[in-house]
């Protein structure tokens, strides 16, 4: 069974939250002890309804604001597939959120009020799902109850999205608008005569037809080494393994392998899970890797097959978000991630920062938290990545605090 993986997002108190809740509740997900603790927290707050949203504000903190604050992932199932829901920030302030939420998200799940219409944080997170390059666009306007069902309403926002659309990723694709109340559960999962107007499938079943490749095997093989195993043991003493997980494309016994940085050549001789042997291994499946020969290969370092082989930069162009309170700025010093490796780079030039809300690029000195915008950094070793476009699972890397070791950045290389 496929699991498909779903970022939710739109600005405050657009119902994100209590769509997820109606998701859970109406395909039956919710184990009877967990709905009665949700009858009793809904009584405490003084309501005579039983708030889904509290399902997914787990944080004392939001469920006293009523907001989303931290990432929360939820599970449910149907009889044709799995499903993961990133539950992301509405606030500007969390943006940064967002963008670890929805990073390795298939579908972004964009909810609009439909009294409000598209406002600011609408153009922030459609950005980001733009600039994520997430492979599906969902568009809900909930809160139709609140708008007495009105279908030119409902027209009218689509119309102002499409606006959006035009000249960006998703021009050419194909972005689903569904109409929804999630409050009573309108169009959510079952169809009801209230939306009538709406000729098209409920959210429940788009989502259950949306096609996609399981894993990133499409994409050139990628192995970075996260351990080197040399037991100490009398009867494995001449065994040498690697252990890591395939980031990317596919590896199988017998085939040659390349180590990056030095560019040593092998056979992989086996390939083991859980001390069982297997004939091959794939995206995002943790393995040991042995080889033929005794190459030199330690924490770091980067497996890839002959074929295609990843150009070895020390200066790296990349779209960043920036997390940290204090700025950065051109001249900085940071430690790369990229992987399992960790690499000294210098922030060579910092050339925009993006105002999301009108795609329009402004010339700054200085990034602040939540900022979008390109940088170019130096490093001091080569690092053996792919363009963010050409193989996501590769092209990624963070930034971090040198004396903290604060995560201060998320980066997309280009």
């Amino acid at each position: 069974m496929d699991v498909l993986r779903i970022t939710t997002s739109g600005s405050v108190d657009d119902g994100k939250s209590t769509l997820i809740g109606r998701l859970l509740y109406d395909t039956k997900s919710i184990t009877q002890d967990k709905m009665e603790a949700l009858q009793a927290a809904s009584k405490r707050k003084g309501l005579d309804f039983t708030d889904l949203s509290l399902l997914t504000d787990g944080l004392i903190a939001e469920r006293e604001q009523g907001i989303t604050i931290d990432v929360a992932h939820i599970y449910f199932s149907t009889p044709n597939r799995k499903y993961i829901i990133a539950d992301t920030p509405g606030h500007f302030e969390y943006t940064r959120n967002m963008v670890t939420g929805a990073s390795t998200s298939q579908v972004s799940l964009i909810l609009i009020d439909a009294r409000k219409g598209i406002v600011e944080q609408t153009f922030r997170h459609f950005f980001i799902a733009c600039m994520l390059r997430i492979p599906h666009l969902v568009v809900c306007i909930n809160k139709m109850d609140l708008v007495e069902y009105d279908e030119a309403r409902f027209n009218q926002i689509v119309e102002d999205f499409q606006q959006l659309l035009k000249g960006s990723f998703y021009e050419n694709k194909t972005v689903q608008f569904v109409p929804v109340s999630s409050l009573y559960g309108e169009n959510v999962v079952t169809k009801t005569d209230k939306i009538s107007w709406y000729k098209d499938k409920p959210l429940l079943a788009y989502l259950e037809e949306i096609s996609f490749d399981e894993d990133d095997r499409v994409h050139p093989a990628r192995f970075p080494v996260q351990y080197v195993i040399r037991p100490k043991s009398e009867q494995y003493h001449d065994f040498r393994g690697f252990a890591g997980k395939v980031s990317s494309g596919s590896f199988h016994v017998g085939e040659e392998i390349v180590s990056l940085p030095n560019g040593q050549r092998s056979k992989i001789k086996t390939i083991e899970k859980f001390e069982e042997q297997r004939p091959s291994a794939h995206a995002g499946e943790s393995v040991v890797i042995t080889l033929e020969d005794e190459i030199d290969i330690s924490r770091g370092n980067l497996l890839v097959t002959p074929n295609d082989i990843p150009e070895g930069r020390k200066e790296i162009t990349a779209q960043i978000c920036w997390m940290d309170q204090q700025k950065l700025t051109a001249g900085k010093t940071y430690l790369l991630q990229h992987g399992a490796n960790r690499i000294k780079a210098k922030v060579q030039q910092l050339h925009n920062v993006v105002e999301v809300t009108t795609n329009v690029v402004h010339d700054k000195t200085e990034m602040g938290l939540n900022d979008i915008g390109k940088i170019t950094l130096k490093t001091a070793q080569p690092v053996f990545t792919d363009t963010y476009a050409a193989n996501p699972a590769n092209g990624t890397f963070i930034l971090v605090d040198e004396f903290s070791n604060a995560t201060v950045a998320v980066g997309f290389v280009e």
